[in-house]
C-alpha cells in the first residue's frame, strides 16, 4: 500500500485547520492589543486584518514547500513519524510568526508611552516626595 497519498491528506488537513484556527484566535483576540497601540478602532482593525492575511500567506506558503520533505513512508509509523515530524514544523513556523508580530507591535506601543528615570524603583517614594 501506498502511504505517500494518505501522509500528504493528513498533513495537508492537518496544517490547514491548525493555520486556520490559530489565523482566527490571534484575529479575534488581537484586536484590543491592537486598539491599544493605534489608539485608532479602524487602523487597528485595518492592521488586524492586514496581520491575518500576511500570516495565513506565510504559514500556507511554508506548508506548502514541507509537503515534499522527507520520503515515501513505507509503513504506517514512518507515515506517521513524517506527517508529526511536518506539522511540528508548521507549529514552529505559527509560534515564530506570532512572536515577531507582538515583538514589533510592543516596539511600537513603547515608543509612545515615555520611559521611567534610569534610577526608578515603584516601592520607595520619589525623592523629595
Amino acid at each position: 500500500m501506498d502511504y505517500r497519498l494518505l501522509d500528504y491528506l493528513v498533513y495537508i488537513v492537518v496544517s490547514a485547520f491548525l493555520t486556520i484556527w490559530v489565523g482566527d484566535t490571534l484575529f479575534r483576540n488581537g484586536r484590543p492589543f491592537l486598539v491599544s497601540v493605534f489608539k485608532e478602532d479602524g487602523l487597528a482593525d485595518s492592521v488586524n486584518r492586514l496581520l491575518v492575511v500576511g500570516f495565513y500567506l506565510v504559514n500556507f506558503g511554508a506548508a506548502a514547500i514541507l509537503i515534499n520533505t522527507g520520503g515515501a513512508p513505507s509503513n504506517l509509523a514512518d507515515m506517521l513519524k513524517q506527517s508529526v515530524t511536518r506539522i511540528g514544523a508548521v507549529l514552529l513556523v505559527l509560534g515564530f510568526m506570532h512572536f515577531n508580530n507582538l515583538l514589533i507591535l510592543r516596539t511600537i506601543r513603547r515608543r509612545d508611552r515615555p520611559m521611567p528615570p534610569l534610577n526608578y524603583n515603584p516601592y520607595q517614594p520619589a525623592p523629595g516626595a
